[in-house]
């Protein structure tokens, strides 16, 4: 395997820090110039915007790789489905999202419009990539319903008031980024981030709240570490 980093004067480690503070963290390119400039890194925040563009999918799709294999052997019981509203240049498109039960982003896909067409595509897109579960959680759009007749899972679905709050919750992350980014040029950029934000997210994503603080702190660790060794 070449080394991507070969053309790069700047050293991998560097890169890697670059892009994961810009991803992981609600900051702007010009925020992690400054932050990378307290540490001695004098760098450009075009610079941070290149090697987003650049590393970004090439980790994202490593640490997608990695997670699928190990999500073959876990059993799919519950998902939660649920879209939110972007505004780009004027105009409103939505970005579907599908949750797993421990909150583990499995999909992210931006349409123009919220019909059956558009969940159809959206649930066979998850479905391809990550299986079928025994149960799928939606709120009260008509479209999820009239798609899961198409495919055969009506059996399947459940509606109810709070059981998608776990679907709701895994928006705020995302949302917080949207705003540091000043909003979105494109659906093509939206639906590219989004992606990649979400392969991110679930790495370092360590349900804090489920262990002790050792215990935390040990997968907070391996997380860092084996990011470190991306396309290392």
């Amino acid at each position: 395997m070449k080394n991507p980093f070969r053309y790069f004067k700047t050293s991998p480690e560097i890169i890697r820090r670059a892009v994961m503070m810009y991803v992981r963290f609600p900051l702007s390119l010009r925020n992690v110039e400054d932050l990378l400039h307290e540490r001695g890194i004098d760098i450009s925040h075009e610079t941070v915007r290149f090697w987003w563009n650049r590393f970004d999918p090439m980790f994202a799709s490593k640490i997608r790789k990695k997670r699928a294999a190990a999500y073959r052997h876990q059993l799919q019981w519950r998902w939660h489905l649920d879209e939110v509203f972007v505004r780009i240049n004027g105009e409103t498109f939505y970005l579907w999202r599908a949750v797993d039960h421990e909150g583990e982003v499995l999909e992210s896909f931006v349409t123009k419009r919220r019909n059956r067409k558009a969940a159809l595509k959206f649930l066979r897109k998850t479905m391809k990539q990550h299986g079928h579960p025994k149960v799928i959680v939606t709120d009260r759009l008509r479209s999820y319903g009239a798609a899961m007749k198409v495919i055969g899972n009506a059996d399947r679905q459940e509606i109810g008031r709070w059981l998608n709050n776990r679907a709701e919750n895994s928006h705020q992350p995302f949302r917080r980024r949207e705003q540091a980014m000043a909003k979105f040029r494109s659906a093509k950029s939206l639906q590219k981030f989004a992606a990649l934000h979400a392969s991110i997210h679930n790495h370092f994503n360590l349900e804090r709240h489920l262990y002790s603080r050792q215990e935390f702190k040990h997968n907070r660790s391996v997380a860092l570490a084996e990011w470190q060794q991306l396309a290392a």
